[in-house]
């Protein structure tokens, strides 16, 4: 039988329903997901995000492929020196997506997928230690899973919008998901995306070196490159220095950074930043990090109690890397250098050695301002933390930023103290994030208080901003606890407590009538369906 239809094609009586686009990374991520099962959440992202980077290097070299065919060049197309000019991977032909693909059905994909990226990272030396070293051969993938993959990869177009960077898109939604994923404890290769551009904003990191102790899968870097695009700055004018411990998060920074034609110096291999520092002599312009929280153990009792970055100060204690992360930073600060990175709030008051390390750093005159960020901005954690800012040059001096004039005063005498503990918008349901707004006004106020008409531009608020004297620092013990400098509002102080009382008694009574007669309803619609219920 032929049911009949409207001349839309809907079947009488059938409500179209309205269908959600799903966009590309949700896409790409329910794809990813079929993977779980047969490979463990944590090495997943390692799959999907080489495959990406795999096809946005295919469709670029095709690309190169078609402008040297097109400029008559053809005897150039198999010469990788055509390609590397134009910022572009020279593939040979087993690296190629069209070969992964027709290859895709069959058992020994994982092995052509594994020769694929070693052969490009044989090709090409600025790639060397980025991709994955037989990954997919060892996993014993599912071929029909991984097969419905590469299949969802092949269908992004990654050189369709330019302008939108979907790669890079791609990279970070997938970056963000992967640390959502792997939750408590974990993901620590990724900070949120809005930490990372307050940072951005209140350094304003327009040229110079920019270096980055535990970069992670290289989130502060990206993110700085993006801050000096959207300022119409040139990003040819930073240099990336970096440094990351474990290899297949060091891998995932280089890939990050490959995929967004960005250079970088990430060391020649992956390593610990204290035990075999890969960049002994740097001194950056900018520094941003977000180390890991409260290490333990980072040190023997015998080891690097030498060590020249602690020079001209306490040697940091094994019980916890904190202050070994800030002075690893302070020894690394050029003479105009400034630094932002988050730290666990206990290192605001923390005694002994760290104490006495605070102490020197505030006396020095190089800690600039301490921002208490909102609970829950993190996926791996839910503890409050807080953002530091060093600079190393707070004296009075005017300089073009940009094509802006800033005017710095001298400020070696103050520390601006911020509480953004109210701040901030719900993200995913549980998670905190600053909007574009929340950053604009906090770095407006913190660029306000840096400069010599801050009279006019700039004024202490009651649970916002503080700037505190070292004097007053120093009469509160050097603590860079927030609270013990920014005024906090008693809002129960002025309360008339009749009135207040009148008030709630008018609440509840209107609540408990609705309630009475809500009850009334409902055993009235028992009665009539012929179950009356006795009380």
């Amino acid at each position: 039988m032929i049911s009949e239809t409207n001349e839309r094609g809907l079947k009488p009586g059938k409500v179209k329903k309205a269908i959600k686009q799903k966009s590309m990374e949700e896409t790409l991520w329910e794809s990813a997901n079929k993977l779980r099962g047969t490979v463990e959440p944590s090495e997943y992202k390692h799959v999907v995000l080489s495959l990406i980077f795999l096809k946005f290097a295919s469709d670029k070299f095709v690309e190169r492929r078609q402008e040297l065919i097109a400029e008559h060049k053809e005897k150039f197309m198999e010469m990788k020196e055509f390609y590397n000019q134009k910022n572009v991977f020279y593939l040979p032909e087993e690296s190629r997506w069209t070969y992964i693909i027709q290859n895709s059905k069959q058992n020994d994909i994982s092995v052509k997928i594994d020769t694929a990226l070693n052969t490009v990272e044989k090709s090409n030396p600025s790639l060397k230690g980025a991709l994955p070293d037989n990954y997919f051969s060892r996993l014993n993938m599912d071929v029909t899973k991984l097969a419905t993959l590469l299949d969802t990869i092949n269908n992004i177009d990654t050189l369709k919008d330019k302008k939108q960077d979907i790669v890079g898109r791609v990279y970070e939604y997938f970056l963000s998901k992967f640390a959502l994923a792997e939750g408590k404890g974990k993901g620590e290769f990724y900070t949120p995306k809005s930490i990372v551009n307050l940072i951005a904003e209140m350094i304003e990191p327009y040229r110079g070196i920019i270096y980055d102790p535990a970069c992670g899968s290289g989130g502060m870097f990206v993110q700085s490159v993006k801050f000096i695009e959207n300022h119409h700055g040139n990003k040819k004018e930073v240099s990336i220095y970096g440094q990351e411990s474990i290899t297949t998060t060091y891998k995932l920074a280089k890939m990050n950074l490959a995929v967004r034609g960005v250079s970088s110096n990430l060391g020649a291999v992956a390593a610990d930043t204290f035990g075999k520092d890969q960049h002994p002599d740097l001194k950056a312009d900018f520094i941003m990090a977000n180390p890991p929280f409260n290490q333990k153990d980072w040190r023997g009792n015998n080891e690097l109690v030498d060590d020249p970055r602690w020079r001209g100060y306490d040697v940091p204690p094994t019980s916890n890397a904190n202050y070994a992360w800030i002075l690893n930073i302070v020894s690394k600060l050029s003479f105009n250098g400034v630094a932002g990175f988050i730290l666990a709030n206990g290192a605001l008051s923390g005694g002994g050695e760290e104490y006495k390390i605070r102490r020197k750093l505030i006396e020095n005159g190089l800690v600039e301002a301490i921002v208490i960020l909102p609970r829950n901005l993190f996926y791996t954690t839910d503890i409050s933390v807080t953002l530091w800012i060093l600079n190393n040059n707070k004296t009075e001096r005017t300089i073009v930023l940009n094509d802006v004039v800033k005017n710095y005063r001298d400020r070696h005498n103050e520390i601006l103290f911020m509480d953004l503990r109210q701040v901030g918008e719900p993200f995913e349901k549980k998670f905190t994030q600053f909007s574009e707004g929340d950053i604009n006004t906090v770095a407006k106020t913190y660029h306000n208080w840096q400069q010599t008409n801050f009279g006019k531009t700039y004024q202490n608020v009651a649970e916002y901003c503080y700037s505190a004297t070292i004097e007053e620092v120093a009469a509160k013990d050097f603590s860079l606890v927030p609270s013990k400098y920014i005024e906090f509002i008693n809002r129960d102080e002025n309360i008339d407590f009749d009135e207040k009382m009148a008030s709630l008694q008018v609440e509840f009574s209107t609540l408990l009538k609705a309630e009475e007669q809500s009850k009334k309803d409902l055993m009235n619609v028992f009665k009539e369906l012929g179950y009356e219920i006795a009380l």
